[in-house]
């Protein structure tokens, strides 16, 4: 249940998207704690490890990861994630638009992938209100990710 209500709460903030700052990732955790309560690189090393695990034995989302440059997906995920909590790090690659543009992700697509983190981040034993401030920070990023039809 709580993964359902995670995932409307990143469906239902899009209207975000249209009040973003220069940074297209703000930092929602100057102070570093967040990053900490993730356990650091290392800890965000793990979580996102184990993503891509989850991304690949999930039907829904297997074909997204299967050829994809997994290293790199990891590597933009951490430095993304490290970045808005205030961890020190610089996000180095693609704009959100032009990383998924072409790849047709739908709404259904989308929630599999967060329930997928949300799944690392438990296995990880991250806070339930630390993962909801980085899914939060990540939310207005949703009208750039997903671009495709819905199924029907």
């Amino acid at each position: 249940m709580k993964y359902l209500a995670l995932a409307a709460l990143l469906i239902a903030t899009p209207a975000l998207a249209e009040t973003q700052t220069a940074d297209p990732f703000p930092v929602i955790s100057p102070d570093g704690s967040l990053y900490q309560a993730f356990g650091g690189h290392e800890g965000l090393v793990r979580i996102t490890d184990d993503l891509m695990v989850n991304l690949l034995a999930d039907p829904r989302t297997h074909d997204f990861f299967v050829a994809a440059k997994r290293d790199q997906i990891k590597t933009g995920l951490i430095q993304i994630f490290c970045h808005v909590m205030g961890g020190g790090c610089t996000y180095t690659g693609k704009n959100m638009t032009e990383a998924h543009s072409q790849l047709g992700i739908r709404e259904e697509d989308f929630t599999a992938l967060v329930e997928s983190l949300q799944k690392a981040m438990d296995k990880n034993h991250v806070p339930f209100r630390a993962q909801n401030r980085l899914l939060a920070a990540m939310a207005p990023h949703h009208r750039e990710i997903v671009t495709g039809a819905g199924k029907g």
